[in-house]
């Protein structure tokens, strides 16, 4: 690993390795409350002065920026949102560093710009501070984006991804590879007679009502490398082995389809408005009927069960065997977020 790849920013095993063997280490303190660098997670929490606070930061360089369902500014708020979200937070504020560079009509920046608040105002979440730079051009391929989001915890303890327990229920919320597989087909010209756009939508409200229902016990927004990535990185944070029935995993027909022609899977690809939980089993009904009152999340699944085993993800298949699902070496298009 001596250069920099694609891969390395997708998600996937490749990923991994770049966190664990140089980033990460690369500081020396790296918490400043329960949940820090090392645990990476959505986000950390931070406790000064008796006040505990949740934070995530994330950048966003999607091309093109403009796609099938949202744009840039979009999926900017959705995914700083969505990833305070899942460790149960509610969002209260961001910060924004906008990256353009020259000869970028000011109009396009501008619909960006009312894009992102398009999505943050009616969640009364707030843009307290930003940054602008200009690159010369060549060096910057239009805008990217880069956001800080600040949340209060909503129960009295973060949503960490190592709380899935024995027992629990696995929960999709909406199916799956929408977002990756909606991309693919639009940056690459291919015609397929189909409606297909990205899933990305804020998850804020729905899960606060999940949390209000019952005990969700961990949850993670499938983005990069797709509800494989996410699922495992809960099955072995949590130690615990989650058994999923294939046939119970929801995929949209004209995604399936693209998948088979291209060689895909759909669990390798991308969403921007789905999430995983593990679930008290007694509360799953609760929980269920929470998400079907929102229109993003109004098709949620069981999919399978936690069980106390070996920490990884097997699936039952519909012909009656078993297999790993693995992480993938990295997301199969690059520059989906």
């Amino acid at each position: 690993m001596s250069k920099i790849e694609t891969a390395h920013g997708a998600g996937g095993k490749l990923m991994q390795r770049l966190l664990e063997e140089v980033i990460i280490p690369s500081f020396g303190r790296r918490k400043i409350g329960e949940i820090g660098l090392d645990e990476m997670d959505d986000g950390a929490t931070l406790q000064v002065t008796g006040v505990n606070l949740i934070v995530c930061t994330d950048a966003h360089t999607i091309h093109p920026i403009v796609f099938p369902g949202g744009n840039l500014g979009i999926l900017t708020a959705c995914g700083t949102i969505n990833d305070l979200a899942v460790m149960g937070a509610k969002p209260v504020a961001m910060t924004n560093t906008v990256i353009v560079e020259e000869g970028v009509e000011i109009a396009l920046l501008q619909t960006m710009l009312r894009s992102l608040n398009s999505i943050i105002e009616p969640l009364d979440i707030a843009m307290i501070a930003g940054d602008t730079k200009v690159m010369p051009p060549g060096t910057l391929d239009g805008i990217v984006m880069s956001t800080t989001g600040i949340g209060i915890p909503y129960l009295d303890h973060p949503i960490s991804d190592s709380g899935a327990k024995p027992g629990d229920d696995i929960i999709i919320s909406g199916p799956v590879g929408d977002h990756g597989t909606s991309l693919l087909a639009h940056r690459e010209g291919l015609n397929f007679d189909t409606d297909l756009v990205s899933d990305v939508a804020p998850l804020w409200e729905p899960i606060r009502a999940c949390l209000d229902a019952g005990d969700v016990h961990a949850m993670k927004d499938p983005t990069r490398g797709g509800t494989a990535v996410a699922l495992n990185e809960l099955a072995s944070k949590s130690k615990v082995e989650f058994e999923l029935q294939e046939e119970k995993i929801p995929v949209r027909p004209s995604v399936q389809s693209l998948c088979n022609v291209l060689g895909l899977d759909p669990l390798h690809m991308s969403c921007e408005g789905t999430v995983v939980m593990s679930v008290e089993s007694r509360d799953t009904d609760d929980i269920l009927d929470a998400l079907t009152k929102y229109k993003t999340t109004q098709d949620p699944r069981v999919v399978g069960k936690v069980l106390d085993g070996k920490a990884r993800v097997v699936m039952r298949t519909t012909i009656g065997g078993r297999k790993i699902i693995q992480v993938p070496y990295g997301e199969p298009i690059p520059r989906v977020c």
